[in-house]
């Protein structure tokens, strides 16, 4: 007897997932009928779900009580919206997704005041499972969220930053969100110890990776897949891996070097001479390298998964690195 191919991790959980987004929706209204329905709209375009999804596989090898993983879960996704809201203002972005950003239609004193909102009813999401230990580890993943932001706003427009500087930035601004979602859900899940360990390291490698991704293809991909124009790191002046790679390549004092350094500098952003600069960004090794360290984030995050005891739980996690590094938006 032929047997079925098992299902995508999605299919998989998908129910679950509904029953996150299910709460999302309920705690993102607000009062305002306008300012509702934008709030809404970016809930609910909040993509594939992938740190809910993180958090409901962390728990799902061992206890899973699905009501306390679906209110944390929803809990971490109303976080990671509330700093995207937040994200958006700092950078004036119009798009988000393809979507008008709140920002475009609104103030940025709304703005903010709707990000805190968000980031309240998060931390109450968080404080509604009961569990001590989980608020503390919300509490500091937002924390590092917010450090992370801080380090990209002070390190803008700089060519001369470190790899170490570039790790730590995408550490808070996405790796700890990962970390937290998948030691939270282990928590829950009444994981043992070195198992809860195990999957914050997963869920930390995971993100650090999905960042590294991200930025190849905000190089790599226009606007049609990934709803801004490429090249907009660039523009805001902020330095990715792909960037510091590509600049390690070009001799001191060089045209190319003094191109890169102009765009980064915003000394000189102008279209054409921001597509110039992308256009050797591809031309070069660049993009390939930083997505071999990308998989290199992966291949550990799978190692550290392999505690995971349960076959199906232990799959879908792999299957969720493999697609967090083959994305291309």
């Amino acid at each position: 007897m032929v047997q079925a191919p098992p299902r995508t991790v999605f299919a998989a959980m998908q129910p679950d997932l509904d029953r996150v987004s299910e709460r999302l929706e309920m705690v993102a209204a607000v009062d305002y009928p306008m300012v509702s329905t934008l709030v809404l709209d970016i809930v609910r375009a909040g993509g594939k779900r992938l740190r809910p999804l993180v958090l409901l596989l962390a728990g799902r090898g061992y206890d899973y009580d699905l009501d306390p993983l679906v209110t944390a879960a929803a809990g971490v996704e109303l976080l990671h919206t509330a700093s995207l809201v937040h994200d958006d203002t700092i950078d004036r972005a119009a798009l988000r997704r393809g979507k008008p950003t709140l920002n475009s239609v609104l103030s940025s004193n709304a703005v903010i005041l709707l990000g805190d909102y968000l980031f309240a009813q998060s931390a109450i999401l968080a404080a509604a499972t009961g569990d001590p230990r989980v608020v503390g580890i919300f509490a500091s993943s937002l924390a590092d969220i917010c450090d992370g932001q801080l380090h990209e706003m002070f390190h803008a427009h700089r060519l001369d930053q470190s790899r170490q500087d570039y790790e730590r930035r995408i550490y808070g601004k996405t790796a700890a969100l990962f970390a937290g979602a998948a030691e939270m859900g282990a928590i829950i899940g009444k994981a043992p110890d070195h198992h809860v360990a195990a999957l914050r390291s997963y869920g930390s490698d995971l993100g650090m990776a999905f960042q590294i991704v991200d930025d190849v293809l905000d190089l790599r991909e226009g606007t049609q897949k990934l709803g801004k124009p490429a090249g907009n790191d660039l523009r805001q002046g902020t330095v990715t891996l792909p960037t510091m790679l590509y600049a390690a390549t070009l001799p001191a004092g060089s045209a190319e070097f003094a191109m890169l350094e102009s765009v980064v500098t915003g000394e000189d952003v102008d279209d054409d001479r921001l597509a110039e600069v992308v256009a050797a960004i591809r031309a070069s090794s660049a993009l390939d390298d930083a997505i071999a360290a990308a998989a290199e984030y992966i291949d550990r995050a799978k190692e550290a998964a392999s505690v995971v005891e349960d076959d199906d739980t232990r799959r879908m996690l792999f299957e969720v690195a493999d697609l967090a590094l083959g994305r291309d938006s």
